[in-house]
């Protein structure tokens, strides 16, 4: 029997009481606020889970030793927290008394068996057609993308679907905290931070993992999530010919996004002004990609947004290329609408046909138009790719 089958086991027996949720298809996520508190998401709605407990904090607290345990890692009273994966891939953060004053606490993440492509996601109703051909094309045109919105809007799941457009001949590196990520194409290299051990050596940090792949000549490098100053790597790599990454940043809106990933910036050891910092997120970023989560509980794209640079005074520029709008009409209690088109077409609107790509250019005709068509609308002319 291997190593991961008998923690497989072993951390199915520390969680039986919870088995059943993570058997359960129809459960994302489940929320343990110690032994006798349970929670589980379904359908993007929080539901408590009666008549579920564990006998006590130990056998909270055996459990989540038992998960450091498969990661490597400790989580004891010099390690109050612990982010890690089950054997399955699902993503677990736990945290422990006393910095947790209800007991032993977990948040686990399901793992997504099935791959979402965008197509998936339009069958879904996250998205609509016409967007996920634009989005498509975006990431074919090598277009520097970051995928914003707040924690359980679908960020990594989007970022996915994303990934399913790029070619499958191109070299791929994927750096992640904790990896979730993954991608169907043949030549994918996964690379996993690592915290510091119990002496305080050998931690490996995002920022170190994204130097190497610098030197491991990638097609794409695609970052699980943004949360400290290797977004200064991030950005610089995007300026320096490592275009057509892929991100994700918890932000609200793009221009959010675009102000998170500049504070990030200055989080790094590099002393950087801040109009610097500006200038690099802002001469980086080509679209933004909001995710929002619906009072309904549903998850789907409010906005997909061009970022323009900055204007005389130093501010972000952007131009919304698709919004959401509900309708007024609403069905069993969920909210209808339409991820729509808002008439501003990108200012790379001529590349699929400068590289080749007009034959994807179906649905969005009125985005997408030909260097040969004489049009006097300012958002053709003016400068393609920055």
């Amino acid at each position: 029997m291997n190593p991961i089958e008998i923690y497989r086991q072993t951390t199915r027996h520390f969680l039986r009481p919870i088995v059943p949720l993570l058997d359960d298809p129809t459960v994302s996520e489940i929320l343990i606020n110690g032994p006798e508190q349970i929670y589980c998401e379904r359908a993007g709605r929080l539901q408590r889970v009666e008549a579920v407990r564990f006998p006590d904090n130990d056998a909270l607290l055996a459990a989540a030793r038992n998960i450091a345990e498969f990661v490597n890692r400790s989580i004891d009273e010099d390690h109050h927290s612990l982010d890690a994966r089950l054997p399955d891939g699902s993503r677990v953060h736990i945290i422990i008394p006393p910095c947790s004053r209800q007991g032993v606490c977990f948040s686990i993440r399901k793992f997504q068996k099935a791959l979402f492509d965008l197509d998936k996601l339009v069958q879904r109703g996250s998205l609509s057609a016409t967007a996920a051909e634009f989005l498509r094309i975006s990431v074919a045109l090598h277009k520097n993308l970051v995928v914003a919105g707040g924690t359980g809007t679908g960020k990594t799941s989007l970022l996915n679907a994303l990934s399913t457009a790029i070619p499958a001949h191109e070299r791929i590196i994927v750096i992640e905290d904790s990896s979730e990520l993954q991608l169907n194409q043949p030549h994918t290299l996964y690379l996993e931070s690592r915290p510091a051990q119990p002496d305080g050596r050998g931690a490996v940090t995002i920022r170190d993992l994204f130097v190497d792949s610098l030197r491991m000549r990638p097609d794409r490098i695609v970052v699980g999530e943004v949360r400290r100053g290797e977004a200064l790597d991030l950005i610089q790599s995007m300026l320096s010919g490592h275009s057509g990454s892929l991100t994700t940043v918890h932000a609200s809106t793009p221009r959010d996004a675009a102000i998170r990933l500049e504070t990030l910036c200055l989080m790094s050891d590099v002393s950087l002004p801040v109009h610097v910092a500006r200038m690099q997120v802002a001469s980086a970023l080509h679209l933004v990609v909001q995710l929002v989560r619906l009072s309904d509980g549903t998850r789907r794209v409010g906005r997909i947004t061009e970022m323009l640079g900055l204007d005389d005074k130093g501010a972000y520029q952007t131009s919304d290329l698709f919004v959401f709008r509900p309708r007024s009409g609403t069905s069993a209690g969920t909210i209808q609408g339409d991820l729509e088109p808002t008439g501003n077409r990108p200012t790379f609107a001529a590349e699929p046909f400068e590289m080749g790509l007009q034959e994807q250019v179906r649905l969005t005709t009125d985005l997408f138009v030909s260097p040969s068509v004489e049009t006097t609308d300012p958002t053709i002319t003016r400068e393609a790719s920055r």
